[in-house]
Parts: structure tokens; C-alpha cells; sequence
């Protein structure tokens, strides 16, 4: 992030603006709406929005050319005269002044720039591109605008009205949070959103009053979240919004800073994660922290890359937690088997050639586990490994043993979903340990016959490689 976004008090403060451009116009007008002293200095004629702004007695006008006297006392300058030069020499005065400058389509001679911008007043959205597509901010703008409900902004007045009312009901910050929460995502908000304030009204204080859904809204609980394969886009919403309202996040070594950028900034972030030989918190410590933060009356997310219920223990830890009296949920993910799959262009089920798909782990709680390789080996399926990465050749010696075609593709897929994504596809009997980059995890190994698909989908670019046969 190059800029900080932040929102800026202006009201009743000395504004100056640079130039009588059309463009320099609209953020004239745009000052002004936030309660602004805009004084413009133009030696040119102003435009036709200018000339407007001028007509309706809504700023000063001063037709001459800028002095560096005309920075002092400013809180922001806006700069737009047509003449670069004279631009930077107007952008340098404003800075020595100890103005804010923007100087528009010109951000290397900027202290800020503006965005495009949402208004849902009070509710405002703020859109940049660090000055890089101006045009791609304001189609971002357009597709927010239409996903936001018209009266967005009373629904913030109205909240407004009654904070000091749930507050002195609940001095306590965390059930406060909750009813909000509570308010927002429910009925009464709907009624505001549709215009029906009398109703919300009179709900809302019943609402207010009923301190006993605190005890419950306040009780600690666990949600195991599934995180995807990686790629923070392939989050579910509900992962999303379990991410926004937890009070605790314990995370593991496949979820990366991308997915954990998605949750409240505010929130405990606790990192549990596996790797061979290196373990962070071994499991029962880890169930020990999920019971000991929810009977704290915390609400705890436990986030796990792919799908919790596949390969992630999920359902030990949902146990455990049960067992203690402790409100559990589930959120599932995107296993990746599905989204390694569907990165690297490989189908795991084709009517031609695989009618069914197979998950295996390569490692059980006491090692290597006892898996029926003849019915492994069998043509017309796809079989997928998840944390083969150091016994691929021992699996394909396996299946090999058990009379699997030696010729039979494996795709061994690196980072699936991620940008640095890799692909190495080789045939079952010349699958060594040579083929994994002992340096690229995760890991994720698919064999079978859909594997030759991917040579005509449209997968990452350079994400294949084949190796041999």
C-alpha cells in the first residue's frame, strides 16, 4: 500500500485552489461540499464549471497568477494551471508552506491524491490506483455504487441516534460489539434500509432492552474455518465474515498473509503451524488454547488452509471443543484438491476417462498409512496425494508394485492457485524425488489419465512443465 488512506476534516478551513480548469473545478466542488474556504487563483479566463461556482457566490476568485504567499495559512492546495512547470513551482511552495498539495494527474509532484469516491454520506468509499488507471478507480467506483443500498448513510445516522443508549446498557466494549453486530446483519437495519424508521424505531428500543440475549451473543465459541487452497480470492463469504468478527485467530503454516490481510485488524492472531519435523504447537496444545480463548468468552476462529474436514484435523479439534461444553461451527473450504486442480487446467473427473476421485494423505498419525494400493493402482479414476511432497517416489514405486500403468500422467503441482504456481508433469515410472522442489510448499500430487487434459485448458502462465516421457 503506497498511500494511507484517511478522512480529513476540512470544515471552515482555507482551501486553495490553483487554476480555473474544468478539472480543477470538481475538486473545487468537491471541497467545498465538505465544508471548506476555497479561494481560487487563476490568471486565465476560469471555465464554464468554474465560472459557475463563482456566479453562485460559493468561492473567491482572485484573477492574477500565483505568489508563495498565497500557500501560508493553507490546508490543502489543489494545483492544475496547464503548465507543468509552473505546476511544480506552485507544488513546491504549497509543501514549504505546510500545505497539503495535489497536483491533479501529476502524482510524483503530489503529497496525496484524491480517490474516486462512494458518497453515502456519512458512509463514504474510497477508491485508489496510486495514480497508476485513474479510469480502473472509477469503474471499481461504479461497481461499489451499485452494490450499496441508497440509504446506506441513514442506516449510520441511525445507529448514531442510539449509540449512547446501547452504551449505557452495556458498558461492556465486547457485548456492545455483538449488538452491533446483531444490528447490523438483522431485521431492524432492513426496516432503515427500506425507509420504514418508525418501525426500526420502535424495535430498536425494545432491542436495546433486552440485555439477556447478551449473555448469549457474549458466550465464547469456535468456528473452524477453511481458508482454500491459498489464493485469498477463493475464500468463502461466510469465511470472510467469520475473519471480520473474531476476537482470536489461530492459524496454520498454508494460510498466508494475503487471507489473514481479510480479518479485523485488532484481532489476536496465534500461529500454530506444522511443518515436517518442526512443529509450532503440537496438537493438544493447540486444542487446550481453542477451549481455554472460548471459555474466555472470546470468539475464536481456527483457520485452516483447504478444507478443515479433509486432511486438517478439523474434526479432532471440533471433538475436543464439543466434548467441553464449547459452541463449535464449521465453515468449509476449498480443498486443494479442487483448487490445485482447477489452477493447473486438470479435471478430476472426465466421463472418457476417470469416473471417480480418490483423496489419500501420504502421512497418517502413526506414519505412512495402510492404503489399498491394487485398488489405488485400477485404471479409470484419478487419484489425488495430499502431503506426498517427500515419499513421491515411494508412492509411485506403490502403485507401480500394485500393476498401476507406468505410464499413467502425474502432475506434481507447487503453490497451487498461488502466482508463483508450478506445475511438473512426468510419467508414474519416472517419478522421483527429483521432480518436487523440496523448496515450493505446499505440495499436492494428481494421478491419473485427466492429467493429459491440462495440455488443452488455459492454465497460469509457464505453469506446466513436463519432465520426460
Amino acid at each position: 500500500m503506497r498511500y494511507l488512506p484517511i478522512c480529513l476534516d476540512l470544515t471552515g478551513r482555507d482551501t486553495l485552489v490553483v487554476g480555473a480548469s474544468d478539472a480543477v473545478a470538481r475538486k473545487a466542488r468537491l471541497l467545498l461540499s465538505v465544508g471548506a474556504s476555497v479561494t481560487v487563483i487563476a490568471a486565465d479566463k476560469p471555465g464554464r464549471d468554474m465560472a459557475a461556482l463563482v456566479d453562485g457566490n460559493a468561492l473567491t476568485l482572485h484573477r492574477r497568477s500565483f505568489t508563495e504567499a498565497d500557500a501560508i495559512g493553507r490546508a490543502m492546495v489543489i494545483v492544475d494551471t496547464g503548465d507543468r512547470t509552473l505546476d511544480a513551482s506552485v507544488a513546491a511552495a504549497a509543501r514549504a508552506a505546510g500545505a497539503a498539495v495535489n497536483v491533479i494527474d501529476a502524482p510524483a509532484l503530489s503529497t496525496f491524491i484524491m480517490p474516486a469516491i462512494v458518497d453515502r454520506d456519512p458512509i463514504t468509499v474510497a477508491i485508489s490506483s496510486a495514480g497508476t488507471a485513474p479510469l480502473l478507480a472509477r469503474q471499481i467506483r461504479a461497481r461499489i455504487e451499485a452494490m450499496l443500498p441508497a440509504n446506506l448513510g441513514q442506516l449510520a445516522l441511525f445507529a448514531e441516534r442510539f449509540r449512547h443508549a446501547v452504551a449505557a446498557v452495556r458498558p461492556d466494549g465486547r457485548m456492545r460489539r455483538r449488538f452491533w453486530e446483531r444490528f447490523f446483519n438483522g431485521p431492524i437495519a432492513t426496516l432503515v434500509l427500506r425507509g420504514e424508521g418508525r418501525r426500526a424505531r420502535e424495535q430498536m428500543l425494545a432491542a436495546i432492552n433486552r440485555v439477556d440475549e447478551d449473555a448469549l451473543a457474549c458466550r465464547g465459541q469456535v468456528v473452524i474455518v477453511g481458508a482454500g487452497p491459498g489464493d485469498a480470492e477463493l475464500l468463502t463469504l461466510k469465511a470472510a465474515r467469520a475473519l471480520q468478527e473474531a476476537d482470536v485467530i489461530v492459524y496454520d503454516r498454508l494460510v498466508g498473509a494475503d487471507v489473514l490481510d481479510r480479518a479485523r485488524r485488532d484481532a489476536e492472531f496465534i500461529y500454530v503451524g506444522k511443518a515436517k519435523g518442526s512443529h509450532a504447537r503440537s496438537q493438544a496444545e493447540i486444542n487446550d488454547l481453542l477451549v481455554e480463548r472460548a471459555r474466555a468468552g472470546l470468539r475464536v476462529v481456527r483457520l485452516k488452509g483447504g478444507d478443515p474436514f479433509i486432511f486438517g484435523r478439523g474434526g479432532e479439534e471440533q471433538a475436543f471443543v464439543a466434548e467441553r461444553g464449547i459452541v463449535v461451527d464449521v465453515i468449509p473450504g476449498i480443498t486443494a484438491a479442487l483448487g490445485c486442480a482447477a489452477a493447473a487446467g486438470i479435471p478430476l473427473t472426465h466421463r472418457d476417462v476417470a469416473q471417480a476421485v480418490t483423496f489419500v494423505t501420504a502421512h497418517g498419525r502413526d506414519g505412512e498409512p495402510d492404503l489399498d494400493w491394487p485398488a489405488l493402482a485400477r485404471g479409470g479414476q484419478t487419484l489425488v496425494v495430499y502431503m506426498g511432497a517427500s515419499v513421491a517416489e515411494r508412492i509411485a514405486g506403490r502403485l507401480l508394485a500394485a500393476q498401476a500403468n507406468p505410464a499413467t500422467p502425474v502432475a506434481i503441482i507447487h503453490n497451487g492457485t498461488l502466482a508463483d504456481q508450478r506445475v511438473v508433469v512426468c510419467p508414474l515410472a519416472e517419478v522421483t524425488d527429483a521432480c518436487v522442489d523440496a523448496d515450493a510448499r505446499p505440495t499436492l500430487i494428481i494421478i491419473g489419465d485427466v492429467v493429459r487434459r491440462a495440455a488443452t485448458a488455459v492454465a497460469r502462465p509457464a505453469a506446466i512443465t513436463a519432465v520426460a516421457g
